[in-house]
């Protein structure tokens, strides 16, 4: 049964389309006024109010037609398709940055750390609590986890710790930026063909007691014939429409926080975080549901896969911008965020390590991003 336009596109999704083209019209005749060079402080708070809200609210709406995509498509497509659109959104926050007037040569490590503390640590130890109060004890798929935590210390590895035992401590030649970002992206690449094809089974809920699914078992229906065509692609260009506001924003965004954190005194890794909660808020309340609602996988590929298309498409684009645009780009973390880096791949395969989950590491995970945040502002 074909669903109609109006139920596709319901009055809420016109407004939030409607109110940030309306934005992007702003700031495309008067940006240039608005965020010159004697903007005042009153003006960088009211901009930076509104952009912050704008894209906020448009990465909601994104969420929600990725997520009606991802109902249609069935695991993990639909879970891809939900991840893929939020971090192509962080991607083009972080390049807008990077490209803009102010050096920030250390934005993508910022953002991807962030990402990584709030999404496998704060997002994470909710999942575990709330997901444990409304069900008990929840199952998961642990091959499907050890995955992702493969791919998560492999990519993190390389990309924020390797770089500091360079010749340029931090950094990476021109050759290892090209050979770092090409084995990054085919990496990457390799692992969601094996996500959507020969190794799916990974990343489907398990029947109740397994914690995996045999290779030749049906793990779900194939819904390839059932699929609205017309529905996606309408939900499709939806998408599309509420995507590109936010790329039109982000340089505008860039501009005034890097002016307020500058004016406010606050460190520089704050536009990391701040990027990462433009991001991965819609998200991250998404994986809550799910974890509320018993799907705990749905869970896991929201929080883990994220951070691992985090790491597999930010640090090609951001090492390949910094070799055509001449631009400094810092990825290697400090010394306490290496040792906070491994402290939450330890408690991650613990948590994730056994057949069912536990309330009492959703609170350890809770206590190690208050440490990060402890350490953000006072390092």
């Amino acid at each position: 049964m074909t669903t109609s336009f109006s139920a596709l596109v319901p009055p809420a999704t016109w407004l939030r389309i409607t109110g940030a083209w309306v934005i992007v019209l702003l700031f495309a005749l008067f940006g240039s006024q608005i965020l010159g060079s004697s903007m005042s402080g009153f003006t960088a708070a009211w901009v930076f109010i509104l952009l912050f809200v704008t894209i906020l609210a448009t990465a909601f709406g994104v969420v929600h037609e990725a997520d009606h995509l991802a109902e249609q498509l069935g695991e993990p497509y639909g879970t891809l398709i939900l991840t893929l659109s939020i971090v192509s959104i962080e991607v083009i926050l972080i390049a807008a940055v990077l490209l803009g007037p102010v050096e920030a040569p250390s934005i993508a490590k910022d953002s991807i750390f962030a990402v990584m503390m709030i999404i496998m640590n704060l997002v994470v130890g909710i999942c575990l609590i709330t997901g444990a109060a409304r069900n008990g004890d929840q199952e998961f798929n642990v091959q499907g986890a050890s995955a992702y935590l493969s791919m998560i210390a492999l990519l993190t590895g390389i990309a924020l710790v390797l770089s500091n035992y360079t010749s340029t401590p931090g950094e990476f030649s021109s050759s290892q930026a090209v050979g770092i970002s090409a084995f990054t992206l085919l990496m990457y690449v390799g692992f969601l063909w094996m996500q959507m094809r020969s190794h799916r089974r990974y990343f489907v809920q398990p029947p109740e007691g397994s914690m995996s699914i045999p290779k030749m078992t049906t793990t779900t229906t194939d819904k390839s014939a059932s699929i609205d065509k017309k529905s996606a692609l309408i939900r499709s260009a939806v998408l599309l429409a509420l995507i590109l506001p936010i790329v039109l924003l982000a340089h505008d965004l860039a501009v005034v926080t890097e002016f307020g954190i500058t004016a406010a005194g606050l460190p520089p890794a704050v536009g990391g975080v701040l990027i990462a909660i433009i991001v991965f808020t819609p998200e991250s309340i998404t994986a809550v549901k799910a974890a509320i609602n018993n799907e705990l996988q749905r869970s896991v590929n929201l929080c883990q896969g994220a951070f691992v298309s985090t790491v597999g498409l930010t640090v090609p684009v951001v090492l390949l911008i910094g070799l055509l645009a001449g631009k400094q780009v810092i990825m290697g973390i400090s010394n306490a965020e290496i040792l906070l880096f491994m402290v939450t791949l330890a408690l991650t395969m613990q948590s994730f390590g056994s057949q069912r989950t536990s309330p009492i590491q959703g609170y350890m995970h809770l206590v190690l991003f208050g440490v990060y945040g402890l350490l953000l502002f006072n390092p």
